[in-house]
């Protein structure tokens, strides 16, 4: 991810950035920097994006939100799959509102393709061939790996072979267009890095305390309502490869409802993979962000959430 130099980018205006795994405290943060600065808050989750997720994304509640604006939380119908350049053109508009308005954008969420493609913009991929596409989709992971090592090598070596979207989407863009993924990738275009003044924050609380909060929040989840939020999806009869529908807790909770497991395996498995997401996306923000992104590594509390807010105004 790109980001302005500093001299350079003092008048431009200027973004917040709340990044880092899910439970790590950024909702928090991002309210009170909000009502410190009378900012807005918009939403950079993948899952907070959708109406149907309130429960199960843990977008915030309106108490939470209180009189803070907040943009791009549920306004998308889960019948729909919302993609990273739909949501960065959205958030492009947000933030050019809120600067219009004279108020600090706050990015909040946890989505790194999000964040990247908001400010580094996207590769001009042409779109896929339908069939070429139905084809190496329909491949078992194994299978598609082996034919990226032979038709993109370096894309194969790059890529973990058990990972069955990046080696699918790989595969696909070398397939339908005859030139790897990464070449198209050197032609990004349409990102906003080299016109604002971005003041990130990256939450890392140490692992133990995050993978406590996962536990913990995912029971919460079942007692706030997350069953009946399932039930309303499921009485919908939505396509079972929507977002909405893989969204962690809802293959869990539709397994129990549906007589597959019993209620103490659903909740186990809710929680499970609610921390090994977090595992995924603390890697993330431990690895690709920029490393002079300020990184805070100590248990969020609402002292800390006080302190950090003070320092994302200077």
């Amino acid at each position: 991810m790109n980001t302005p130099d500093t001299q350079q980018g003092e008048s431009r205006p200027r973004v917040a950035l709340i990044a880092g795994p899910t439970a790590s405290g950024k909702s928090a943060l991002a309210i009170a920097l909000a009502k410190a600065t009378g900012g807005i808050v918009i939403n950079a989750d993948a899952s907070q994006v959708y109406a149907d997720l309130a429960i199960l994304s843990a977008r915030p509640s309106a108490d939470e939100m209180g009189d803070v604006p907040h943009r791009l939380f549920g306004h998308i119908d889960g019948a729909q799959a919302c993609t990273a350049p739909r949501w960065a053109d959205e958030a492009k508009g947000q933030i050019a509102a809120a600067q219009e308005q004279g108020r600090l954008p706050i990015l909040v969420g946890g989505t790194g393709l999000y964040i990247r493609t908001l400010l580094d913009g996207i590769a001009p991929v042409p779109d896929i061939d339908p069939d070429i596409r139905s084809t190496v989709r329909a491949l078992p992971v194994a299978e598609a790996h082996a034919a990226l090592a032979h038709e993109d090598p370096e894309a194969a070596a790059r890529l973990a072979p058990a990972d069955t979207t990046r080696v699918a989407r790989a595969l696909e863009v070398v397939r339908s267009t005859g030139k790897p993924l990464k070449q198209w990738q050197q032609h990004k275009g349409g990102g906003i890095a080299d016109q604002i003044t971005l003041t990130p924050m990256i939450l890392r609380p140490p692992r133990d305390w995050l993978i406590a909060r996962c536990d913990r929040r995912f029971g919460q989840m079942i007692d706030a309502g997350a069953i009946e939020e399932v039930e309303a999806l499921l009485a919908r009869h939505l396509h079972p490869d929507l977002p909405v529908m893989r969204a962690i807790g809802v293959p869990e909770i539709r397994a129990w409802l549906m007589g597959e497991i019993d209620r103490e395996t659903m909740i186990e498995r809710g929680a499970l993979a609610t921390r090994q997401y977090a595992k995924r996306q603390y890697t993330w923000f431990t690895n690709q962000p920029p490393p002079h992104w300020p990184r805070e590594t100590r248990e969020v509390d609402n002292k800390i959430i006080a302190e950090l807010a003070i320092k994302l105004q200077q």
